[in-house]
């Protein structure tokens, strides 16, 4: 089953995830791109140190959780790991940096762990630590086992610049845990000139290009025979069929000499003889369906190359474009193009594999994993990325997904310790569970009343805009509803929803009531109703017509060969 789960990653991988169990992993650690060098190496009484790590909810704060994490790492007998830790320590000071630094390498000790002989990790990031980074992923995975450094353009170009180049890429370091991981890279399509210059030749069966029958070398055995009068051995050289060509044969190679083959290749019409005597033969390597450049380690989508790839209208690297694309977009503001995530997966792992991303975000890594067939574990420490992903998954994939999410409320009792615990975070639950939106993504600030939002259907295809308040404390009264119905009418909204964690009093019931009724062509509902977490659990819920979803995607159905049982790239 795959798994979704809410809560700390370094706490779930130890308590939910096996040694040797994951095929691959991806993470896309937070860590603010677009704060200021200097920022991150502001002492913890810096100012602006906590606008840099705004994004993970003030985690990255140095502090005793990270001065902990390094004691584990001591703790650990990873020498080598507990040795670099120091030093950066000694070098770069107590600070937000060092504090992602050492909560980033217990999580990736844990990862190193739960992956198999055969996997492999690709860690996201920007170039502002990087290079502290490596270090790191060195220490645990073996600098033997780094295997790329992948330049992705992220942007377009930035124009209004003075003190810099342009910063348009990411970074995406790529590790293995041996030399047996799965790899399979996948191609882009050749372009147009290239066809033209290197299969220059042209017959019934398609464009070609002249290519060696033999390899360096004299031979004593067959491979170094003459056939027809050609003898490879006097140019210092050997018949070296390549397996492409002898593919041709089907099932007629077994233990056949190269001269046999050579006539039936001869026969196929596919030798090519010489003009001039004293030279060897070659062969027609065709241009065929599929073939093309192997991925390299820069994924950079080139403007304005529409068009000029051999089967395709798209761009080079048009796949893993930066996210511009209005439809795939969820707000979420770290998202990553499905398409990324998809050549990652698709290099590194088979059908059926086991893909973990613990800082999972919206979910474009096992959105991903959910396309192409493998089994997935995500984990966030929000319940905003939680809800959607859930949401996400149920609306792209509908009864064709199937997951359990782990760590989010699952009755009364459960819901009521995340309110007293966690406010913020079950006012971004309770939300999502009703249909809704948290404000603002679901960031702390004020709100002026609203906490959410919600796209009740109209009328002919039309939806208007619900608004939500949560409360989670206890003291709950009705001038918090008379609130709410306030900013109703001062905004005009022809529904709201009072969210609570407890039960509302008559009068708060009363005032709810005293909103009226508002008409659609799918019927009449309460424009104010309260709801509590017992009215979700058990079925009630709100009367209202059918919500809009947003950013709702159709199934999509993955047809590469490399993607599916038994392909021959899974071969390799």
């Amino acid at each position: 089953m795959n798994r979704l789960h809410y809560g700390d990653n370094l706490d779930v991988l130890r308590a939910h995830v096996a040694d040797a169990s994951v095929d691959l992993v991806y993470l896309d650690p937070p860590f603010n791109s677009n704060a200021s060098y200097n920022i991150l190496f502001k002492s913890q009484s810096g100012a602006g140190t906590d606008a840099s790590i705004e994004a993970f909810d003030d985690s990255w704060q140095w502090g005793p959780a990270a001065a902990n994490a390094l004691i584990e790492i001591t703790q650990s007998g990873h020498h080598k790991l507990h040795m670099l830790m120091q030093a950066m320590r000694s070098a770069i000071g107590e600070n937000a940096l060092m504090a992602y630094l050492a909560m980033m390498a217990v999580r990736l000790v844990e990862l190193h762990r739960v992956l198999k002989p055969t996997g492999s990790l690709y860690l996201h990031c920007d170039p502002t630590a990087s290079h502290y980074l490596k270090l790191v992923l060195d220490a645990v995975f073996g600098a033997e086992n780094f295997r790329n450094e992948i330049v992705w353009r992220r942007t377009n170009a930035h124009n209004k610049l003075s003190r810099q180049f342009g910063p348009i890429h990411d970074i995406i370091f790529f590790y293995s845990v041996s030399d047996r991981m799965i790899f399979h890279p996948g191609r882009r399509p050749f372009t147009k000139s290239y066809v033209k210059d290197s299969f220059p030749h042209e017959d019934a069966r398609g464009p070609y290009q002249s290519n060696v029958l033999t390899g360096a070398g004299s031979r004593k055995g067959d491979s170094g025979q003459p056939w027809r009068g050609y003898d490879p051995n006097a140019k210092n050289r050997h018949w070296a069929l390549p397996g492409k060509l002898l593919a041709e044969l089907a099932g007629e190679r077994g233990a056949a000499s190269p001269q046999h083959l050579l006539d039936r290749l001869d026969a196929l019409g596919l030798i090519l003889h010489p003009a001039r005597s004293g030279s060897l033969p070659r062969y027609k390597q065709y241009l065929e369906a599929g073939d093309g450049v192997l991925h390299q380690d820069i994924w950079a989508y080139q403007p304005g190359t529409r068009g000029i790839l051999v089967g395709t209208p798209d761009g080079i690297d048009q796949d893993v474009k930066w996210l511009d694309n209005t439809d795939e977009k969820l707000g979420y503001p770290t998202q990553k193009p499905l398409a990324l995530l998809e050549r990652i997966i698709a290099a590194s792992s088979n059908p059926g594999d086991v893909v973990l991303d613990p800082f999972c975000g919206c979910g474009t890594a096992v959105d991903a994993a959910q396309k192409l067939g493998r089994q997935w574990i995500g984990i966030d420490v929000t319940h905003l990325a939680v809800g959607l992903i859930e949401k996400r998954l149920r609306e792209g994939y509908g009864e064709a997904v199937r997951f359990e999410t782990i760590g989010v409320p699952k009755d009364r009792d459960s819901a009521l310790r995340l309110a007293g615990e966690k406010p913020h975070e079950f006012q971004n639950w309770f939300c999502l569970k009703v249909g809704g939106y948290p404000l603002d993504g679901g960031r702390k600030g004020a709100d002026r009343g609203v906490d959410g939002h919600f796209y009740p259907y109209e009328s002919g295809g039309t939806t208007s805009t619900g608004v939500i308040s949560v409360k989670a404390g206890q003291h709950v009264g009705v001038a918090m509803v008379r609130d709410l119905r306030g900013v109703m009418e001062r905004d005009a909204y022809p529904f709201g929803l009072f969210l609570s964690a407890y039960e509302p009093t008559r009068p708060m019931l009363a005032e709810a009531m005293a909103a009226g009724l508002h008409d659609t062509q799918l019927g009449r509902f309460p424009r104010l109703q309260i709801l509590t977490p017992a009215d979700i659990f058990h079925g009630g819920g709100a009367k209202l017509p059918p919500l809009a979803p947003v950013n709702r995607r159709a199934v999509r159905v993955e047809t590469r060969p490399s993607h599916q049982f038994g392909s021959q790239a899974q071969l390799l």
